[in-house]
C-alpha cells in the first residue's frame, strides 16, 4: 500500500508541475487576452515555447489518467463505488481536456499558414478567437476538476490512513472550482476583480499539493483499529 501511495504522490506532483507550467507560466509569458496583436506577436516570436506549453498540457492530461487509476487502486478498499465515480469524473475531464487542445493546434496552423492574403491584424484577431475558444472549453473542464475532488475527498476522509484534513480541503476545493465557474460565467467583467477567486482557489491548492507531497514523502499510516 505504501508503494501505491508513493506512486500516486509522484504522479500528482508531476501533474501539478506540468499544470503550473502550461496553465500559469505560458499564459504569463505569451497571452494578452485584451490585445490581439500583442498575443499574436508573442506566440509567433516564441512558437517553440507555445508548442512546449501544448506538450506540457498533454503530459498533464495523460498523467491525470494514470493518477486516477493509481488512486483507485489505493482507495477502492474504502468504498469501491465512490472510487469508481472518482475515476469516471476524471476520465470525462480528460476527454474534454484533449478536445480542448484543438484550438491551440489550430493556432499553430494559423501562424504557419503561408497561403492567402490575410494581414497581420486579421490573423491576430483569428488567433485571439481561437485562444478565447480554448479558455471557454477550459471553463467547462474546471467543473470536472472540481467534481472529482468530491468523491476523492470523501475517500480520504473515510480511509483512516491519510490525514482527514486533506479530505476536508479537497471537498471544499470542489466547491471552490464550481464557485469560480459560476462567478466567471455570470459576472465575467467583475468577478476576477474581487478577492473571491483567491479564496476559492486556496482549499484545492492546499489540498492537492498537500496530499501529493504527503503521499510521495510519507505514504500512508497504519489504519487505527
Amino acid at each position: 500500500m505504501k508503494k501505491d501511495a508513493r506512486v500516486s504522490g509522484l504522479l500528482y506532483i508531476l501533474m501539478i508541475i506540468c499544470g503550473m507550467f502550461s496553465l500559469v507560466y505560458i499564459p504569463s509569458k505569451l497571452y494578452a487576452l485584451d490585445n490581439a496583436l500583442e498575443t499574436h506577436n508573442n506566440i509567433t516570436t516564441n512558437e517553440l515555447l507555445f508548442k512546449i506549453g501544448i506538450l506540457s498540457d498533454l503530459c498533464m492530461i495523460t498523467i491525470f489518467i494514470f493518477l486516477s487509476l493509481s488512486l483507485y487502486k489505493l482507495l477502492k478498499q474504502v468504498n469501491n463505488k465512490a472510487a469508481i465515480i472518482m475515476v469516471v469524473l476524471v476520465l470525462v475531464s480528460v476527454a474534454f481536456s484533449y478536445i480542448n487542445l484543438i484550438p491551440k493546434l489550430d493556432i499553430i496552423s494559423l501562424i504557419n499558414n503561408k497561403v492567402g492574403i490575410n494581414t497581420t491584424d486579421i490573423q491576430a484577431e483569428k488567433l485571439l478567437i481561437l485562444l478565447r475558444s480554448h479558455y471557454n472549453g477550459f471553463s467547462i473542464v474546471q467543473i470536472f476538476w472540481g467534481l472529482w475532488l468530491l468523491p476523492f475527498g470523501y475517500l480520504v476522509l473515510k480511509s483512516g490512513f491519510i490525514p482527514k484534513i486533506f479530505g476536508i480541503l479537497l471537498i471544499v476545493g470542489c466547491f471552490g472550482y464550481l464557485t469560480d465557474f459560476l462567478g466567471y460565467f455570470l459576472y465575467p467583467d467583475s468577478y476576477g476583480k474581487t478577492i473571491i477567486p483567491t479564496i476559492a482557489s486556496l482549499p484545492h491548492a492546499l489540498g492537492e499539493i498537500g496530499i501529493g507531497l504527503w503521499l510521495l514523502i510519507i505514504g500512508v499510516k497504519k489504519k487505527s483499529s
